[in-house]
């Protein structure tokens, strides 16, 4: 029976992507939501389903918009995006267009790949990189017209659940593409990429991103590699060096980021700058590649350069800007890490699964004891959660021309990582002593699954990015009332209010230990209508998160008033704002995710919708643990 489940739920392939604002009116919210789909609405509700060619036709009219408004930093003032509880989907054609492509990449990971080999080794072989090369998986996000798969961000989701199967391809590839040469793609000029990109997609060249220094990791303006201008003003001297550079020893192309002089209202200052630097340049060795605990077959080394010439016409946006660059880039790429957690989990516990049906202890299956079934649980909620969100936020960047999803993908890459974790420890728990031996593959999952909590911004630095950002963005449009706040006295209204509440604070400390920080409204007085916009099945956890979104932006007022400018030094406090809102769009895009299944009837849609009451309850009371633990100061 369990092992049934799970599987059947995990066999379903995922259906995403097409826009969000196709599913709206654009001129006012409806209140019930329209879900176009190709497939037959089973348990279809009056006026919620058109027919495939009014949605075709929707699709084709409409260009996508250039900026969305930001879904979590609006959450840190109590607004919510109804439009979010639309979930992304693909159409016929697109959905068959990609498991075509898909076919013989999946064959190729399962039936031609040797990962034992690539670990034990420490190196993925040459024929192997260059099948690789010849599926274009070194081409998936650059256009068609220069040799590239031209993938949207849900189909390079889609694709990365496959490569993660193998940590060290996985990290080969995205240290080429998710970072090595995004600069190109996202800032480069047209001259640029008709240089670059051509070769980069076929694999012919790979790139690498070199910014992580001895002294310079999660600061990353604190780098002390430099380039000078030289005298003719045509070509900048690179020096320095970078550490832990993944394809660092095997790529043609960097991306470097290096101080230059810059002036600024007539001084000088030291800026960073991104550099496309070619190993044909000249001056740069690498380091032997290093020996690491787990994606071992990737290649990470140091890279120096001594007096590298690279040409001004090599800077990638403006001297001066690389920061943003460079920023851009890392925050482009992290929403992937939930499908390929994803992926990496759904086999992982699929395997795990058939061992606890067929291993007896005392007379019984494994599978049949209720630790077991509350770990497969536990393992499958958070698998559909991390999935959910990657889609989600993929489904975004797919609708707009620039969005704002810097967020989001922080969210997608905390929860992800840290779900990837938990959940391989507890398989390896399941599996007992087998887990633990190397010749099987469940213990390389695990070491390769460790580094997923620090690269590409570690889960303790993006905690404060997105505490931070939406503090910022709240305080912005905050700032006049948390500067009456803070200083109450010079309006005497408020501070009598003010006065009013710290003695109902005073009273009510000791009882709101016991009591919950999230109120739950019945679906008459309801503020934000959510339950409006979903099945009446979801209603009960609608509000859930109705309640947990205003008692967030209730504790992120309190916040600004209680810290002010000292708010970037409260770093418990934002570590636990943080989790609160991780919540809160797991919440979002599970609720999101089942409702489109329960209403168009899909395969597995009771499961789902299971899996989404189950994560709703236990988000909220995390978010309730964490709202009283900020207000009592613990």
């Amino acid at each position: 029976m369990l092992r049934a489940s799970v599987l059947r739920l995990f066999s379903q392939p995922i259906r995403q992507t097409v826009y969000l604002r196709e599913c709206l009116d654009t001129t006012a919210f409806p209140n019930t939501l329209k879900l176009y789909s190709t497939q037959t609405a089973v348990k279809e509700q009056p006026g919620t389903t058109v027919s495939e060619k009014e949605a075709e036709e929707t699709r084709i009219g409409k260009r996508r918009p250039l900026e969305n408004a930001p879904f979590i930093r609006e959450l840190f003032l109590g607004r919510f995006a109804k439009e979010m509880l639309v979930y992304p989907e693909m159409t016929k054609e697109e959905l068959e267009h990609l498991n075509q492509m898909v076919q013989p990449i999946e064959k190729f990971f399962n039936e031609g790949l040797d990962s034992k080999t690539i670990d034990v080794n420490a190196k993925i072989p040459d024929e192997v990189l260059q099948s690789l090369k010849d599926l274009g998986l070194f081409g998936q996000q650059i256009p068609e017209e220069y040799g590239g798969l031209g993938l949207n961000a849900t189909e390079f989701a889609r694709l990365a659940e496959i490569t993660a199967l193998d940590g060290s391809i996985a990290v080969t590839l995205a240290a080429h593409q998710s970072i090595g040469l995004k600069g190109i793609l996202i800032a480069g000029t047209a001259q640029q990429k008709a240089k670059y990109l051509p070769k980069l997609a076929t694999g012919e060249h790979v790139a690498a991103f070199c910014l992580t220094e001895p002294s310079s990791g999660s600061d990353a303006a604190s780098i002390q590699t430099r380039a000078t201008l030289s005298e003719d003003g045509k070509t900048f001297l690179l020096n320095g060096g970078k550490i832990w550079i993944s394809n660092g020893g095997i790529a043609d192309i960097f991306t470097v980021f290096a101080k230059t002089k810059v002036t600024v209202d007539g001084v000088e200052k030291d800026k960073v700058t991104a550099f496309i630097v070619e190993r044909e340049f000249g001056g740069i060795t690498s380091g032997k590649p290093e020996d690491k605990l787990g994606i071992r077959g990737s290649n990470t080394c140091e890279v120096h350069f001594d007096n590298t010439p690279v040409p001004l016409e090599n800077v990638i946006g403006e001297v001066g800007g690389g920061f943003k660059v460079a920023m851009n880039i890392l925050n482009s790429g992290r929403f992937s890490m939930g499908s390929s957690g994803a992926g990496i989990l759904k086999k992982l516990i699929g395997m795990t699964c058939e061992h606890a049906v067929s291993r007896k202890q005392f007379g019984s299956p494994l599978a049949e004891f209720g630790l077991i079934q509350e770990k497969f649980a536990q393992m499958t909620i958070t698998t559909y959660a991390m999935e959910s969100m990657a889609y989600l936020t993929a489904g975004v960047i797919d609708l707009y021309e620039k969005p704002d999803v810097s967020l989001e993908a922080a969210i997608v890459k905390v929860f992800s990582s840290e779900g990837c974790w938990s959940c391989v420890n507890e398989c390896l728990q399941i599996l007992g002593g087998l887990g633990y031996m190397k010749d099987y593959p469940y213990e390389r999952y695990l070491r390769d699954g460790r580094i997923l909590m620090i690269f590409e911004g570690t889960n303790e630095i993006l905690r404060l990015f997105v505490a931070l950002e939406g503090m910022k963005y709240a305080g912005k449009e905050l700032k006049d009332a948390v500067k009456i706040a803070r200083n109450p006295w010079k309006n005497p209204g408020v501070a009598w209010k003010m006065y009013k509440k710290a003695v109902s604070r005073q009273f009510s400390s000791k009882k709101r230990k016991s009591e919950n920080a999230v109120s739950v409204h019945q679906p008459y007085n309801s503020k934000l209508k959510l339950h409006q916009s979903l099945h009446n099945t979801l209603q009960y956890e609608a509000l859930l998160l109705e309640g947990c979104t205003e008692a967030f932006q209730k504790v992120v007022e309190h916040l600004l008033i209680t810290h002010g400018k000292e708010i970037i030094s409260a770093q418990m406090d934002l570590a636990k704002v943080s989790n609160i809102v991780i919540d809160l769009y797991g919440m979002t895009a599970c609720l999101s995710r089942s409702n489109r299944s329960y209403c168009l009837g899909l395969q597995n849609a009771d499961h789902e919708i299971m899996l989404t009451k189950a994560f709703c309850k236990d988000a909220t009371k995390r978010i309730n643990t964490n709202l009283k633990e900020i207000y009592s100061g613990e």
